[in-house]
């Protein structure tokens, strides 16, 4: 009976849990993709409609513009945090001074939620009392930076923005990874002659490739589910000039009242998001199975 008892246990206790995961997770991921194929309008309608609401979607001029946005923000983003993340890296891992503090440092802005991002660098970029005042009360008065209400550059404060929080934490993780290559090898590389170019290179960059896939998908999902730091930096404006997939489904499900069109990209961003981790879990497993 004590064995019996100790087995099913575990399970007893994880099980409601999973049940409740399983309905409020895979569930209502299954409910949005049936009411994609429904005439749904501000409340839920069961009749099968077909594509209607995809056609729909792809017919809406504001889906391209947060398309185009998300893919600016993503290249963006993703590209310069890797950069700047693997530049910290390797700069922290010539062993300098307060190395712990200044890691804190890079590090603490990922402990900040994207709301609390998006609010200090939306007063940060505010022309009336922002860096641009600051500059105009030392004396420059023909500085200019207005991004935050120029509809073709908002995108770019974003990037801006989730640079600044997300670069610490690609650089705790390369810094992670450069810290595991063996000693002995980079040792024999020194003697053989190789310089701290070709060191990197050569041998530390290629041994860093898991380290790579795994900052990119980090990256790529905080870029699609950028809700949040996009609503509290500029709330999808001007008008809707850094409108996102996610804000577009917010305004359309809530605002708009469309919920068929707002569940149909809902349905588009979850097969984004499936592109980019189905090819990572494959290589793992594979990896995994070598």
């Amino acid at each position: 009976m004590g064995r019996l008892l100790e087995r099913w246990l575990p399970k007893l206790v994880v099980s409601p849990l999973f049940a409740v995961s399983l309905f409020f997770v895979y569930g209502f991921i299954a409910w949005t993709v049936y009411i994609s194929f429904t005439r749904s309008g501000i409340l839920p309608n069961y009749d099968f409609a077909g594509l209607i609401q995809y056609v729909r979607l792809w017919h809406t001029p504001r889906w391209y513009v947060a398309l185009t946005n998300l893919f600016v923000f993503s290249i963006l983003f993703i590209g310069v945090c890797t950069a700047l993340g693997m530049f910290l890296a390797i700069l922290l891992d010539q062993r300098v001074r307060a190395e712990g503090a200044i890691r804190t440092i890079f590090l603490y802005p990922m402990a900040l939620s994207f709301i609390v991002t998006g609010t200090a660098w939306k007063w940060i970029l505010n022309p009336g009392l922002g860096l641009e005042k600051v500059v105009h009360d030392l004396g420059f008065t023909d500085f200019r930076f207005d991004w935050l209400v120029n509809p073709h550059m908002a995108i770019y404060t974003v990037v801006i923005a989730g640079v600044w929080q997300s670069s610490g934490y690609a650089m705790a993780l390369f810094l992670a990874g450069l810290r595991s290559v063996d000693d002995d090898i980079l040792k024999a590389a020194a003697i053989d002659g190789a310089g701290p170019w070709r060191t990197y290179t050569r041998i530390i960059l290629p041994n860093l490739r898991p380290v790579f896939l795994s900052v990119f998908i980090i990256l790529a999902h905080l870029s699609i589910k950028s809700f949040d730091l996009v609503i509290a930096l500029t709330n999808g404006g001007p008008g809707y000039a850094t409108d996102m997939p996610a804000t577009f489904m917010y305004s359309f499900a809530f605002q708009r009242s469309e919920l068929g069109t707002a569940a149909a990209s809902a349905v588009m961003m979850l097969a984004t998001i499936l592109a980019i981790i189905v090819p990572y879990l494959y290589s793992e497993l594979r990896e995994t199975n070598r």
